[in-house]
């Protein structure tokens, strides 16, 4: 299957075979995705909790407003993300650059200074917003991945997120629910799955210039 017959089938699934559950090395492919997605400045401003229990997924059911999903799929990907960049953050970011290319950490003071002057200038809001623009790329690559691999997915925004930070013990200070991806196999009881996708026309959705 090529990856446009992939994305062809590809559809957010209403309700997956609770008794089929993703092989680990399957997901762990999946994952890898979303830890290479691109990144602005290579911050990656987000951590990536992957729901695999049957109880833990049980407790955050009554966070979801459509839980069918919840309680049938295999996995449920949960995307947290940054409000703030803070000093300690890229004390991090920059001490495993140095590790993982084998250079000296001060020779990147030039970048690190460049980031500190751009997040200085930004509003508190304005360093949400973008951090949670990152988490959808990481999001669109899971999927993408997922699809490729026969996984089916359905991305869901429909939460309470103060329910999920509680259970999850997220430091709503810190960080900020955006989005979450339920993984799994479709059930043959979701009739969406028979459904046309629905599209844009090319002449309604491209311009060439």
């Amino acid at each position: 299957m090529n990856y446009l017959e992939a994305l062809s089938r590809r559809y957010s699934v209403k309700k997956f075979n609770p008794e089929m559950i993703i092989p680990q090395d399957t997901l762990l492919n999946i994952l890898e995705s979303g830890k290479l997605a691109a990144s602005s400045l290579g911050l990656q401003p987000y951590k990536i909790f992957v729901v695999e229990s049957r109880e833990m997924k049980e407790k955050l059911i009554p966070a979801f407003y459509n839980p069918s999903q919840i309680s049938t799929c295999s996995h449920l990907i949960v995307l947290i993300s940054k409000k703030n960049i803070e000093e300690t953050y890229l004390d991090g970011y920059f001490r495993h650059i140095s590790e993982v290319r084998d250079q000296p950490v001060e020779s990147l003071d030039l970048f690190r200074n460049s980031i500190t002057g751009h997040f200085g200038r930004q509003e508190h809001d304005d360093i949400l917003n973008w951090a949670e623009k990152q988490s959808y790329i990481v999001l669109a690559n899971l999927m993408y991945a997922a699809a490729i691999e026969n996984i089916d997915t359905c991305p869901m925004e429909g939460f309470r997120q103060d329910i999920i930070e509680e259970i999850l013990n997220i430091d709503s200070e810190k960080e900020k629910v955006t989005v979450t991806l339920a993984l799994g196999y479709r059930s043959n009881e979701d009739q969406f799955q028979h459904m046309k996708k629905v599209r844009k026309p090319n002449d309604k959705l491209f311009k060439f210039i």
